[in-house]
């Protein structure tokens, strides 16, 4: 993906948050590790830094599990000139879940619905995402036209592997790979679960959450490379897509910071495969 000539690449940030609490508290902010997290983050505080970068359009992403926020992040992006597209929530196990997608694209930027993302690694059924009233509301997706972002533990990888391949026509994005164990350096067996996933052409990784699972304060490129390498090779750039974490990244590293480890960490991709990466799959999974 490259822009007119004499000019850089257009970049896509295909995940980021925004959350006002004053509108609603974030729950799960919560002990010392995620105390720099508890304060309002905007549009208004991404979008210099953003522009800063060259980035020129985002994905912006559901937080918590209430169905008052999805209409909300539409609103939102609506208004804005960045955001490209929304992944929000909604409750995939209710029977009228096909109706709800349908409303929700009826309201003021509901085009821009692209996705949508439950907290599945909160759920303690590993399993969840095979349940018959899950893979209905999946299903129902599916027919929308819409992807399903994929917030997972590492041990909630295979039961992801299972309904990509029952649903062959759901395009599953995983985001931060699944969440590997970076701190500890262990790679199994998260590798191979991800190389199981990524077996299902119907599924897509973000490059995207590294710096948060690593050491706060020590991480190097280093330490996160046999994660990004891992799954360069599975997912290939065509199904990779950056996305920076923003505000969750800040725990560890700046935005540019973020960008610049991802930048190194594919740095033996030739032009067009970065393209892809930094943009273009983006906007063919998502249709930005």
């Amino acid at each position: 993906m490259t822009g007119p000539a004499g000019t850089a690449p257009s970049l896509v940030d295909a995940h980021h948050h925004v959350w006002d609490l004053s509108v609603r508290d974030q729950e799960w902010i919560t002990g010392e590790a995620l105390a720099g997290l508890r304060r309002d983050f905007s549009l208004a505080d991404l979008a210099p830094e953003a522009r800063a970068a060259g980035v020129t359009a985002t994905v912006l992403v559901q937080t918590v599990t209430v169905p008052e926020e999805t209409p909300e992040l539409l609103a939102l992006a609506d208004g804005s000139e960045l955001v490209a597209g929304v992944v929000g929530w909604t409750d995939l196990t209710r029977p009228d879940v096909a109706d709800t997608l349908a409303a929700l694209r009826e309201l003021p930027g509901g085009q821009h619905l692209v996705g949508i993302r439950h907290q599945v690694q909160g759920e303690p059924d590993p399993e969840w995402l095979l349940r018959p009233d899950v893979r209905k509301g999946l299903t129902a997706l599916a027919e929308a036209g819409l992807a399903h972002d994929l917030v997972v533990l590492p041990h909630q990888l295979p039961a992801c592997a299972k309904i990509a391949a029952e649903l062959s026509e759901l395009t599953l994005v995983l985001d931060h790979l699944g969440k590997p164990p970076v701190v500890t350096g262990a790679l199994e067996p998260w590798a191979s679960a991800v190389r199981a996933l990524a077996a299902r052409p119907n599924t897509v990784c973000k490059l995207s959450g590294l710096v948060t699972e690593a050491d706060h304060k020590t991480w190097t490129v280093d330490d996160l490379r046999p994660y990004a390498d891992t799954v360069l090779t599975a997912f290939g750039p065509g199904r990779l897509m950056f996305g920076s974490d923003w505000p969750v990244s800040t725990l560890a590293a700046s935005y540019t910071e973020v960008l610049d480890a991802a930048r190194l960490l594919t740095g033996s991709l030739d032009t067009e495969e970065k393209g892809e990466v930094f943009g273009g799959t983006a906007r063919r999974v998502y249709g930005l």
